[in-house]
């Protein structure tokens, strides 16, 4: 595994892409400032890398140093984004109004 740092966050690459996934993939996220600036200067990152990849006519290869390296940043990508806390559905908004109201 290897780590990088991103605005104050220690970032693991993920072994696989499965573990990665966060639990629910459909719901959006709560991302904060500082979340949001890592995630835009990363997702810059890999279309840099992407961009000159294809330019210099790459053929896509797990053993090629860009590739890991585009890999690594998704990895750091994905592992800001589901440290954001999930937002709550309207369903379990309604439940938790509820709940208060009766205690």
């Amino acid at each position: 595994m290897a780590a990088t740092t991103t605005s104050s966050f220690l970032l693991q690459a993920a072994e696989s892409a499965a573990s990665a996934l966060p639990l629910h993939a459909g719901r959006r996220r709560r991302i904060d400032p500082d979340s949001g600036r890592a995630l835009e200067i990363l997702a810059h990152a890999i279309e840099y890398l992407a961009d000159e990849y294809v330019h210099h006519g790459g053929q896509l290869k797990g053993s090629d140093g860009e590739v890991q390296a585009m890999q690594l940043l998704m990895a750091a990508n994905r592992s800001i984004y589901t440290a954001c806390p999930e937002i709550p559905t309207l369903e379990q908004r309604c439940v938790n109004l509820l709940r208060r109201l009766w205690n």
